[in-house]
């Protein structure tokens, strides 16, 4: 979701000698999100843009890269001069799942990028249509064992972390399920109310709307503990499924990028994601801002690829490239 050329001058002059394009770029600095405006990491990177800016003493503009399943977006920072003119903001996923998932992967996210800090975090929720009788998530495993040709579940699209959290529940439970991908969190929302299929793996941020207004029943969370935005609703793990899948962003740079450049737009990221207004703005649309250095950013990675490696790869999903 992210690109990156992004900051190259008001820095610092030893930056500067560095980067041969520097100057060329003084003054502007592009994050690069690989996804479309309006959603959640949209809004973040604008909101941390504005707040950094001051801080770095430079212009910072957010550029919607699309495409790719964020892959142009990422691509476009990989192939950028490492002056500080071109930051890459992204989801966890798109950085560790999709050099899993390619047949020939197109990055490698250790030796083509500079981590720089962890934004925020999000969580998944399975939510079924409350005409199911089922008043948690042991019931509706009980429901789905008493209707197999009813075990459909949409996911917002092939390779996510939702597709593989219902790779891990259907070996689990020892159910065979069926995943309908979609484009999107809405229209699975919408074929949960039609009961057209049975259930969904979405963001919590956009199940909570209709589960507030009893559209939809959220049944669990993937989150390490119960969501402050849904403290009502078990998490798996308290539902007997030994997986915690929650989400997040982060900030990169191109390879070969100054480690002390790095380390101020952390620290200044962190800073903005620190502010009382910025923290209400976030967590109103669902994320948990967190703000970390580049070694909390390389942990949670790691953390990520240890957990899903052996998940992803039992399922032998591939992309084509």
């Amino acid at each position: 979701m992210d690109r990156r050329k992004f900051m190259a001058g008001c820095l610092g002059l030893p930056l500067l000698a560095q980067a041969g394009e520097a100057q060329a770029q003084a003054g502007l600095t592009k994050i690069i999100f690989p996804f479309a405006a309006g959603a959640g990491g949209d809004t973040l990177c604008r909101l941390i843009a504005q707040e950094m800016a001051p801080v770095l003493q430079r212009t910072i503009v957010v550029e919607n890269r699309t495409g790719g399943d964020g892959l142009i977006g990422i691509k476009a920072v990989k192939g950028a001069s490492p002056d500080g003119s071109m930051v890459l903001v992204t989801t966890g996923p798109t950085m560790y799942l999709l050099p899993m998932v390619e047949t020939t992967p197109s990055f490698d996210t250790a030796k083509d990028f500079v981590p720089v800090s962890l934004l925020a975090r999000f969580e998944f929720a399975v939510v079924i249509n409350p005409a199911i009788e089922a008043a948690d998530f042991k019931g509706f495993v009980a429901w789905l064992k008493a209707h197999p040709d009813k075990t459909s579940f949409g996911v917002p699209s092939n390779g996510t972390i939702p597709h593989f959290m219902g790779s891990k529940l259907e070996k689990d439970l020892g159910i065979p399920l069926t995943r309908v991908p979609y484009r999107g969190s809405a229209p699975i929302l919408n074929d949960l109310v039609g009961g057209h299929i049975s259930f969904g793996i979405v963001t919590l941020a956009d199940a909570l709307p209709q589960h507030r207004a009893k559209g939809v029943k959220i049944i669990a969370s993937s989150s390490a503990e119960r969501s402050p935005f849904a403290p009502e609703v078990p998490t798996l793990k308290e539902s007997g499924i030994d997986l915690v899948a929650d989400a997040w962003y982060g900030m990169w740079l191109p390879a070969g990028s100054p480690p002390d450049f790095a380390s101020k737009l952390g620290a200044a990221a962190s800073a903005a994601l620190a502010k009382p207004e910025v923290k209400e703005k976030l967590t109103a649309i669902g994320l948990i801002p967190v703000g970390s250095n580049a070694d909390g950013l390389s942990k949670e990675l790691a953390a990520n690829i240890a957990l899903w490696q052996p998940i992803v790869k039992a399922t032998g999903y591939k992309i084509e490239n």
